[in-house]
């Protein structure tokens, strides 16, 4: 039976456990995206602490689409020799690595006069309203995810990760809260979804076939005339013969709406796109106890469990998660005098 310490194989990658450590922006980049000893302390750190997975925070494929200004990049060949040492350091102790590739559309916030999205709506009152994206910008966009996801292979990364949630970019055209287009990107849900079908399409030109590639959704907007999980079940139908893998289960942040969380919160959404699509999920959401993250994997609604603040507050979360629950892992050789 799978158990959170199992591990996990999907195509090329072999994971020691099923600890999926999430994507959570840094804001500790220079102006022009490089990777610097932040990144490199941070993320080896939850390698020593035992995470099988690393996704990186998302790394922008163009300048006008960081989230800030602190933001890493991917969009020069030169971002590459640092992104690199974060991957060599964080494999030395043992964990895998995967970088998320993402653009924030109308929730940038540099450069406001060329935020771009599909359609001229603000986020809020506090953004400023995006230009909407002509068939150019459209191709120079996909074009710039095809040339990140070299970037990432030239790297090393095991396991690129395609940011289609919390609003950004291609979360911006699968939703019709955002998306009005009345081209062929907008209107059914099939032509909103053309974006990321396309986008995908370009990567796979370039990241190998036998490596995963997960795409990471917003699987419930909390508004009514949002989408909501089975409406992703079915775009995700649509995609995945494109060379998708693993589905990363997120929801919320494509409008403004308060949200109730609880731990486990989204694990639900998981289990049904799980179902729905027939491909492994890493599903999370505050999750803290080691109990819980075993429940989710042993009764089968997930196949991964992401890690977000806990990994903040506890970079050796794995550890003691491990004692907890009775498994006997190995320990880095320097800490094993303090073996729980």
């Amino acid at each position: 039976m799978a158990g959170l310490f199992t591990n996990i194989t999907i195509k090329d990658m072999d994971l020691k456990n099923r600890i999926v450590m999430a994507p959570m922006c840094m804001y500790s980049s220079d102006e022009n995206g490089y990777a610097n000893e932040w990144h490199y302390i941070h993320y080896a750190t939850r390698a020593i602490g035992g995470v099988g997975l690393i996704l990186l925070e998302a790394v922008s494929i163009e300048k006008r689409g960081r989230i800030s200004n602190r933001d890493l990049g991917i969009w020069d060949d030169s971002h590459i020799e640092g992104l690199a040492k974060i991957v060599d350091r964080c494999k030395e102790y043992g964990a895998k690595v995967g970088v998320q590739l993402g653009h924030a559309g109308r929730k940038s916030e540099t450069e406001p006069s060329q935020i771009i999205a599909p359609s001229p709506i603000a986020f809020n009152d506090e953004y400023p309203t995006p230009n909407e994206m002509d068939e150019e910008d459209i191709a120079d966009v996909i074009r710039a995810f095809r040339d990140g996801a070299e970037r990432a292979y030239r790297a090393g990364f095991d396991v690129i990760e395609i940011h289609g949630a919390h609003g950004y970019l291609i979360n911006q055209f699968l939703s019709p809260l955002t998306n009005t287009r009345e081209d062929g990107y907008g209107g059914s849900l099939e032509n909103r979804t053309r974006f990321l079908i396309e986008i995908i399409r370009e990567v796979r030109t370039v990241w190998p076939h036998d490596k995963p590639l997960i795409i990471r959704v917003s699987a419930e907007d909390y508004v009514d005339n949002g989408q909501h999980p089975e409406d992703l079940v079915e775009i995700l139908n649509l995609v995945k013969d494109e060379g998708v893998d693993i589905i990363n289960v997120s929801s919320g942040a494509v409008v403004p709406v308060k949200i109730r969380p609880y731990p486990g919160y989204q694990i639900n959404f998981a289990n049904t796109i799980r179902e729905g699509v027939g491909l492994p999920v890493i599903g999370g959401g505050l999750i803290k106890e080691a109990e819980m993250a075993e429940e989710i994997i042993c009764n089968g609604r997930a196949d991964m469990i992401f890690l977000g603040r806990e990994l903040l507050r506890n970079p050796y979360w794995p550890l003691k998660a491990a004692h907890e629950l009775g498994y006997d892992i190995a320990w880095p050789e320097p800490y094993e005098r303090g073996r729980i």
